[in-house]
Parts: C-alpha cells; structure tokens; sequence
C-alpha cells in the first residue's frame, strides 16, 4: 500500500498480469473512479518502487503508459500527477475505435465480422466469456 488515497496491491501468482500492468491498471483505474483526484501528486518511480518491492524501471513503464494514455502527467522536477483525463481518455478510446473501424473496412469485412472481432477482443481483454 501507498500513500493516503493510493492503493496498490499486487497479485504474484501464475496467470497474473505483469507487475507493471498491475500497477498501470490500478492507478487508472483508481483515477478514472475518482478515488484519485485530478492533480493528486503521485509517489515517485523510485518511491513507488521501493514501497511495492519492485524494480523502479517497472514502475516507469507503467508511469510512461499511464502518461501516453493522458491518466496522469508529468510536470518536470515537480513530479507526476493525475491528469484531468476524462475527456482526453475518452478521445483516445475513440481514436483507436475510428481506426480499427477503418481498417476493418478496408480489409473487407463486413460490419457484423467487424464488431465480432472487436467484441472478441475486448472480451479476451478484460476476460469475460
């Protein structure tokens, strides 16, 4: 566990998600529900690494994802923080929504093969039957 609002806990066992992952899923997740605020300054790479017995290169590539999803952000030597993502987070998902839409169609499938696919995906994705 870390700081007053953030929590992270890891799960070592076989058939978990990368420790990274883990960390990259729980803090968005934690933003995108609000329980981390916009602005809410998050530990530092080696902070968060030395509090959850990881490496601190494990906890940059999960910081360097968040930020390329615009979950949070990076103010130089002032430090990393929740971004104000909402909208940004939902431009991003429809982005990449517009370009599978459009690649699907010029691979020729039709709109029914096309959303099986994408429903496909997103099923092995978050792990539902």
């Amino acid at each position: 566990m870390t700081s007053t609002n953030l929590r992270i806990s890891l799960d070592a066992a076989a058939g978990a998600d990368a420790p990274y992952e883990q960390v990259r899923a729980q803090i968005a997740d934690q933003a995108r529900s609000g329980r981390l605020p916009a602005g809410f300054k998050l530990p530092t790479v080696r902070g968060l690494a030395e509090e959850l017995g990881l490496a601190a290169n494990t906890v940059a590539k999960a910081y360097r994802a968040l930020e390329a999803d615009g979950v949070i952000e990076t103010r130089g030597r002032h430090g990393t923080f929740v971004a104000a993502a909402g909208d940004a987070v939902a431009r991003e998902a429809a982005a990449a929504a517009q370009a599978f839409a459009e690649r699907a169609a010029r691979l020729g499938l039709t709109f029914d093969e096309a959303t099986a696919t994408a429903l496909a995906a997103v099923r092995a994705r978050y792990r539902r039957p």
